[in-house]
């Protein structure tokens, strides 16, 4: 499950990254990147604490991301965090109920993709949506 979460955060970042890279520090894409960051960190730590090898970064980046305008990447981060609290809420904290440092530190991330990083990018496509 730690596998399933590392890969999930990488992917996370490695998106945001190559959408800062593309359009500036733009928010809340740069904001966001800085939190996946974090959470990867905060998933290393386990990794070392618990002596666990750390598995090879495999990820790949959607291809549509290339040619993909501003509103299509926020309405993308709107799915994808709602995704990614499912995968929280029905595989990997019920898969670790039984270590609670790792449980509290998955509730973390699960919290911040729903509290805080959906609500951003919602944010981000009224803002593109709004008549001016």
């Amino acid at each position: 499950m730690l596998d399933t979460a590392l890969a999930d955060e990488r992917l996370a970042l490695a998106t945001y990254r190559f959408i800062t890279d593309r359009f500036g520090p733009v928010r809340p894409f740069v904001n966001i990147a800085r939190a996946e960051q974090r959470h990867i960190d905060a998933l290393l730590n386990i990794y070392a604490d618990y002596d666990i090898a750390l598995p090879e970064d495999e990820t790949s980046l959607d291809p549509a991301l290339e040619n993909a305008d501003m509103l299509y990447l926020c309405k993308m981060g709107v799915e994808g965090e709602i995704e990614n609290v499912r995968l929280y809420d029905e595989q990997l904290l019920p898969a670790v109920s039984a270590y609670p440092r790792i449980k509290s530190v998955l509730q973390n991330l699960r919290d911040a993709s729903a509290l805080r990083h959906k609500p951003a990018f919602e944010r981000c496509v009224r803002r593109l949506t709004q008549p001016r």
